[in-house]
């Protein structure tokens, strides 16, 4: 179940990331959960009906930044073919990084 969040006090970097290849079946969401908590970040990943993974990233542009580069390679399973980013703007402010459901 997803926590409930709150509207965004402070501005920080939130960005919405898709990314397409052999993603899904190949440990992309646990290493994804783990790399954006050993950069402090907050949001959550989850995969998608059409073979993509969807990821929310929100915390201080850097973080945001160096994770985005580590999301177009990913673990050593995956094979990344391509992302798209967009920035959020009004994001709610999420309280850690979590693995949800499929979508």
């Amino acid at each position: 179940m997803k926590p409930t969040p709150t509207l965004a006090a402070d501005a920080q970097a939130t960005r919405q990331v898709r990314v397409y290849g052999r993603v899904q079946g190949v440990g992309f969401r646990y290493a994804t959960v783990q790399q954006a908590r050993r950069l402090a970040l907050h949001g959550w990943v989850r995969n998608r009906l059409d073979g993509s993974v969807e990821v929310t990233l929100q915390g201080s542009a850097q973080q945001v930044d160096l994770m985005q580069a580590w999301l177009q390679q990913g673990p050593p399973s995956a094979r990344v073919e391509r992302i798209v980013a967009a920035v959020l703007d009004h994001a709610p402010v999420f309280p850690n990084f979590e693995q949800y459901s499929d979508a």
